[in-house]
C-alpha cells in the first residue's frame, strides 16, 4: 500500500476560539475532502503560552508553547525527520507567533528543511524597520507566500520589496451553500422582524458597533421594523484583560437610545451550522472593523459569500470587495453615514435582492473547494510528490438529494434558477432518459430505495406519455404537462429517442427492481421496436447500440428481435459513416465534433465485445484516440465549445463546455479501460471525471457539495451556476461510472 503524503499545517486550532483556528480547520477539512487518503493534513497547534492546553482532535500531532522559542526549533527538528512530510503550510497572524513581532516564526523557518508556505492574515502599510525585517525574513526563508487579497500583495511588493513572483493571491474561504431568502432562516430562529440585519465575530473596541447602534435612532424614524443581532462572544485576550467593559458599554448605549425592541445581542461562540443558520436569516450584513489596514476578514467573506448585501467601513479588504455592485461602504466612526447606508437598503427591497445576488455570483470562486485548489496548485509548485498525487483527487460520495429536488410526480423538470427547479421550462424526454438510467444504477448500489423507486416510476411514466402512435417518442413537454407539438416538429428528435431506448434497456435488465416496472419497460421496448428503424444521427444510432448491447444478455428471455444483428446493422453504419469523412488529420465520423461525441467511439469496442468485428475494435480505438488528441489540453480535459463546436476546417471552440460531453467521455473510457486493460484509458477516465472536480479551464469546480447538483457548464471566464436536469445527470451518470470502474 502507497504511505500518503503529508501537509502539515502551523496555526491555532479549535477547541481554541480564534478565526485563524477556524480558518486553518475549514482548509485542511477542505483538502481531507479532496485528497484524502492519497493525501493527509496534519496540524502542529500553537497555543497561548507554554502552560495552557487543549483536548485537541487527532489531527493535531504536535503543540507549541507559543513563548518558548527552542519549541519552535524542536518542532521544525521533528518535522525535518518525518519521511512524509512534504511541505509546511504557516497560518501567519500577527500575535499568534512570540517574540517581538512574532519572530520566533523565523526560528522555525530557519530550522526548517522542508518547502514551506506562509499564508498572511495580516499586512499593514508603512511598515517600520522592525515589521519590515520581519516579513522580509518570512519571504527570504520560505517557499512562498500567500496574500488573500490583490491589495495585499501589492503592500508586499512595494512596502515590503518581495519579489511578486513570490506571492500568490488565495482569498479567504467560504462555505459553499445554495441561495436562499432569508424568510424560512429567520422564522426557524424566531426572528419575527420584518428585516434583520447581522454583525458577527469577537467583541472587541475595534469592532466599532458602538457607531452602528448610534445610527439606529434615525434608522427607526424612517423604517422600524427591523432586528440588528449582534452574534458573539468577547475576544479572549479581550475578556482577560478587561472582561466585558465593551459588550456592557454596548448595553448601555442601546438602554440608552431606547434600542431594546431593535437590537439582540447573542453571547454565544456559535457552531458553523449554528452561524450559517443567522448569516441565511439575515437581509443585510454590517461589517464594523475600524482598523482601515485590515487585510482581511472572515466575517465579511462569509456573509458575501451567504448571499448577503454589506454596509462596511472602508478597510482594506472591503475596498476590494465591497463594490456599489454588492453594498455600500461607509466612513469610520460615522454614524450618519451608517444610518443613510441602511435606509438606502431597508426602503429599496428589489434593490437589497439584486445586491445580495451579485455578491453570491461574484464570490463562488471563494468557495472552500476552490479555495483548495489553488492551494494544492501551489503546493503542487514546490513539491513534486503533491504535484503527482494532487491527480489523485477523492471523488465525492454519491448524493441524489438534487436530482430528487429536480424531480416531481410527472418526471425531472428541465432547468433550474440556481438550484430551485424551474417548473416553467418544462420536462424533457432526454432529461428523463437520463434520470432514468442515473436512478436505476442508483437503485443496485445505495440505499433510499423506496425514494428512489418513487421517481424510477415517475420517469419511466413520462417516456411512456411521450410515446406516439407511430413508436417515436416525443421529447418536449410543457409545464402543464401537455405535448409541445409546435417544437417536437421544429426540432430533431433522433437523439432524444436514442437516448429513451438507452434507458428503457438500463430499466430492463435491472433485475433488482419490482417485475411490475421490468414489465412496463420491456413492453415499451417492445412497442417501440414494432415500427423501429434506424435514424441517421449517430448519436442516435450509439445510444440504441448501448441499449441493444445490454439486452443481448437477455436475449433468452425475448421473442423477436434479433439484437445481435441490430448491433451488427447499427455499428456498420458508423463504420460507413467514419470511412465517408476520415482523413489520416481527421480521423472521425463526421467533418463536426459537436457533444456526447465519446460515445461513438465506445459503442464500436462495445460491439466488438459482442461480435468479435475487428473493424470495429479498430475504429472504435482509432477514433476515441483522436478525440483524446482534441480534447485532453495539458492533462485538463476540455470538452468541445457548444458555441460554434469543432469543425473540420473551422477553429476549435472551447466554450461552453458542457457536463453532458465530459459523462459521455468518462464513459467511453471506462469501457474502453474494461475492454482492452490498457490502464492509460482508466488513468484518462479520472482526468476526465475530474473536470467536475475542477480540474478544468477555470481551475474551479462544477460539481456543488451543498446541493448534490451540477452546474450547467464552464464558460470562458464564468461558471454557469444553474443546476439543471442535463447536468446533474451526466455528473451522476459519471460518477456512477468512476464508481462501477473501482469495483471490478
Amino acid at each position: 500500500m502507497r504511505e500518503s503524503i503529508k501537509v502539515i499545517y502551523v496555526s491555532t486550532f479549535p477547541p481554541r476560539e480564534c478565526g485563524m483556528a477556524t480558518f486553518t480547520e475549514d482548509l485542511t477539512s477542505a483538502m481531507d475532502d479532496l485528497l484524502l487518503p492519497v493525501i493527509e493534513s496534519r496540524v502542529v497547534a500553537v497555543n497561548t503560552d507554554d502552560i495552557s492546553r487543549y483536548h485537541y482532535p487527532r489531527k493535531v500531532i504536535d503543540e507549541i508553547g507559543r513563548f518558548s522559542q527552542d519549541e519552535y526549533i524542536r518542532t521544525a527538528e521533528t518535522i525535518n525527520a518525518m519521511n512524509d512530510v512534504h511541505l509546511v503550510n504557516i497560518q501567519h497572524e500577527f500575535g499568534i507567533f512570540a517574540g517581538a513581532l512574532g519572530l520566533h516564526i523565523i526560528s522555525f523557518l530557519k530550522a526548517l528543511k522542508k518547502p514551506s508556505i506562509v499564508t498572511l492574515h495580516s499586512i499593514l502599510p508603512s511598515p517600520d524597520e522592525e515589521m519590515h525585517g520581519v516579513v522580509r525574513a518570512m519571504a527570504e526563508h520560505a517557499s512562498g507566500l500567500v496574500a488573500m487579497t490583490r491589495h495585499s500583495k501589492e503592500l508586499l511588493s512595494s512596502a515590503y520589496g518581495i519579489s511578486e513572483e513570490k506571492i500568490s493571491v488565495i482569498p479567504h474561504g467560504i462555505h459553499a451553500m445554495p441561495y436562499t431568502s432569508s424568510v424560512k432562516p429567520k422564522s426557524f430562529l424566531g426572528l419575527k422582524k420584518k428585516v434583520n440585519l447581522l454583525t458577527f465575530g469577537f467583541l472587541s473596541r475595534g469592532k466599532g458597533l458602538e457607531y452602528v447602534i448610534e445610527a439606529l435612532p434615525e434608522v427607526v424614524k424612517a423604517y422600524p421594523d427591523f432586528l440588528y443581532v449582534i452574534l458573539g462572544v468577547t475576544h479572549p485576550n479581550v475578556l482577560r484583560e478587561e472582561g466585558e467593559s465593551y459588550r456592557n458599554f454596548l448595553l448601555q448605549k442601546v438602554h440608552d437610545l431606547n434600542l431594546t425592541a431593535h437590537v439582540n445581542f447573542y453571547n454565544e461562540y456559535v457552531t458553523l451550522d449554528e452561524l450559517l443558520q443567522f448569516l441565511k436569516a439575515a437581509d443585510i450584513y454590517i461589517a464594523t472593523s475600524l482598523n482601515p489596514n485590515q487585510a482581511v476578514s472572515g466575517t465579511l467573506s462569509y456573509a458575501l459569500g451567504t448571499g448577503r448585501p454589506v454596509v462596511s467601513t472602508s478597510f482594506a479588504q472591503a475596498k476590494e470587495l465591497v463594490t456599489p455592485e454588492v453594498g455600500i461602504l461607509v466612513d469610520f466612526r460615522n454614524p450618519s453615514a451608517y444610518a443613510q447606508a441602511l435606509i438606502t437598503l431597508l426602503k429599496d427591497p428589489a434593490m437589497r435582492e439584486q445586491l445580495a445576488k451579485n455578491a453570491y455570483f461574484r464570490t463562488r470562486n471563494m468557495t472552500w473547494e476552490n479555495v483548495t485548489l489553488e492551494y494544492l496548485k501551489l503546493f503542487s509548485k514546490h513539491s513534486d510528490a503533491i504535484a503527482g498525487a494532487s491527480e489523485r483527487k477523492r471523488a465525492p460520495r454519491v448524493n441524489i438529494a438534487h436530482l430528487f429536488r429536480l424531480t416531481d410526480d410527472f418526471g425531472i423538470v428541465q432547468f433550474a434558477k440556481l438550484s430551485l427547479p424551474d417548473i416553467s421550462s418544462g420536462y424533457t424526454l432526454d432529461d428523463n432518459a437520463r434520470a432514468l438510467i442515473v436512478a436505476c444504477l442508483c437503485y443496485k448500489e445505495y440505499k433510499q430505495k423506496k425514494e428512489l423507486l418513487k421517481r424510477i416510476e415517475a420517469y419511466l411514466g413520462f417516456i411512456e406519455f411521450t410515446l406516439g402512435k407511430d413508436g417515436r417518442f416525443c421529447n418536449y413537454v410543457q409545464p402543464d404537462r401537455k405535448i409541445d407539438t409546435a417544437l417536437n416538429e421544429k426540432e430533431n428528435l433522433d437523439d432524444a429517442n436514442g437516448r429513451a431506448f438507452w434507458a428503457l434497456s438500463v430499466r430492463a435488465v435491472t433485475d433488482s427492481l419490482p417485475q411490475r416496472i421490468l414489465d412496463k419497460a420491456r413492453a415499451l421496448i417492445k412497442k417501440r421496436l414494432e415500427q423501429y428503424r434506424m435514424f441517421e444521427s449517430p448519436r442516435s444510432v450509439a445510444f440504441n447500440v448501448k441499449g441493444f448491447s445490454l439486452l443481448l444478455a437477455k436475449l433468452r428471455q425475448w421473442e423477436g428481435p434479433d439484437f445481435m444483428q441490430l448491433v451488427i446493422s447499427h455499428c456498420d453504419r458508423l463504420v460507413s459513416l467514419y470511412r465517408a469523412v476520415s482523413s489520416p488529420q481527421w480521423q472521425w465520423f463526421e467533418n463536426y465534433l459537436t457533444y456526447s461525441n465519446a460515445v461513438l467511439p465506445e459503442v464500436l469496442i462495445l460491439g466488438h465485445t459482442h461480435t468479435g468485428n475487428s473493424d470495429y475494435l479498430d475504429v472504435g480505438k482509432k477514433t476515441l484516440e483522436f478525440l483524446i488528441g482534441q480534447t485532453f489540453v495539458n492533462r485538463i480535459y476540455a470538452p468541445i465549445g457548444q458555441d460554434g463546436w469543432h469543425h473540420k476546417t473551422g477553429e476549435r471552440r472551447y466554450f461552453d463546455q458542457q457536463p453532458e460531453d465530459v459523462a459521455a467521455m468518462t464513459c467511453a473510457l471506462a469501457t474502453a479501460y474494461a475492454v482492452l486493460k490498457d490502464v492509460k484509458y482508466n488513468k484518462l477516465m479520472h482526468d476526465a471525471f475530474n473536470w467536475f472536480l475542477g480540474d478544468n479551464s477555470l481551475k474551479q469546480v462544477v460539481y456543488d457539495r451543498a446541493t448534490g447538483g451540477c452546474y450547467d457548464g464552464v464558460g470562458e471566464g464564468h461558471i454557469n451556476l444553474n443546476q439543471g436536469a442535463e447536468s446533474t445527470t451526466s455528473y451522476l451518470l459519471a460518477r456512477l461510472t468512476v464508481a462501477a470502474a473501482h469495483a471490478e
